[in-house]
């Protein structure tokens, strides 16, 4: 059976909002487009955990990535660069980017995926209560009172999540693997790109996806803006030091956890989340067997779930050793 991976809140949503919509710029109210920000690889900090996974002649060393980050954040890659003198490849994850035509295309075709249908609006189909939160701190970000109205709720609610990040210096949209890949050409080092999933993975997700687990999750994007901003920003920076006990003691608000219990309850998120999890540990595996040494950036919260990567690897005889 698979676990439940303490992923992002609303990490798909967030994924498919980053990659498509915010790609181009297609109506008055979508971002323009913009370059995917690199993390600054100084030596102002310890870094993040790295992990050594090892079975007789393969060995596999995990950078754990997370997002959102502070803009602008650092990190030591000293250790890093000494693992890649002895590393034959890279693993990063695709980059999730799409042109303007591609988002265009999709706002014709997939137009009910993502907007509201009949020109109905947000206060129409939202419970009272949950749209009179969302205005709350719409107003607090924008003052457009009818901004992101068209859109269906877990849209609008993910829009309204990357304003609240961008005012406290938060970004969904630095870029460790391209940090990586730099230090990888640096070094010579051979680089694959992992494809995890496309676009299409993800609207079929929100085709699938009922209102009372939307709400769920608006309910959830809500309560990190209200209230959990100060915790994501000291994640990040125990991320940045490489404080894994500090990042496992920072606890998710229940609405996250409710979100998360709600797509984990369907089917088209939670076999996306499965997928994503399989990916990762078929690439690994193949590395390992094949001997030589690579390196992987993978989501953290991917590798430290109760039953995510690493407790899998480990499960299937691999040593793991901190680094």
């Amino acid at each position: 059976m698979i676990q439940r991976l303490r992923l992002p809140a609303v990490m798909f949503v967030a994924v498919l909002l980053l990659g498509a919509l915010s790609a181009g710029a297609c109506r008055a109210d979508v971002a323009p487009p913009s370059v995917m920000d690199e993390v600054v690889v100084t030596g102002e900090r310890t870094g993040p955990e790295m992990w050594h996974v090892h079975r007789g002649a393969g060995h596999l060393w995990i950078l754990g990535s997370m997002s959102p980050l502070p803009k602008g954040i650092t990190w030591r890659s000293k250790q890093l660069e000494r693992v890649l003198d002895s590393t034959n490849q890279v693993l990063i994850p695709k980059p999730f980017e799409i042109g303007i035509v591609r988002v265009l295309w999709l706002l014709i075709t997939e137009r009910d995926v993502l907007m509201l249908p009949g020109g109905r609006r947000l206060k129409e189909v939202m419970p009272p209560a949950l749209h009179a939160r969302f205005a709350t701190q719409r107003a607090k970000f924008t003052h457009d009172a009818d901004k992101w109205e068209r859109y269906r709720p877990i849209i609008a609610s993910a829009f309204l999540q990357q304003a609240a990040f961008h005012q406290v210096g938060l970004s969904t949209r630095l870029d460790l693997g391209a940090a990586v890949r730099t230090l990888a050409n640096k070094h010579h080092v051979r680089v694959e790109e992992l494809k995890i999933a496309g676009v299409r993975d993800f609207l079929d997700a929100l085709k699938t996806m009922p209102p009372s687990t939307e709400n769920a999750c608006v309910e959830a994007s809500l309560a990190t803006i209200e209230k959990d901003l100060p915790r994501l920003v000291q994640r990040a920076q125990a991320w940045a030091t490489g404080n894994i006990e500090r990042i496992n003691s920072l606890h998710e608000p229940a609405e996250v956890d409710a979100c998360r219990a709600a797509l984990d309850a369907g089917t088209g998120a939670s076999d996306l989340i499965a997928t994503l999890r399989r990916t990762w540990l078929d690439r690994m595996e193949k590395y390992l067997n094949g001997g030589g040494g690579t390196v992987a950036v993978v989501n953290i919260d991917m590798l430290l779930e109760k039953g995510g990567l690493l407790d899998e690897l480990r499960a299937r005889g691999y040593e793991i050793d901190p680094q």
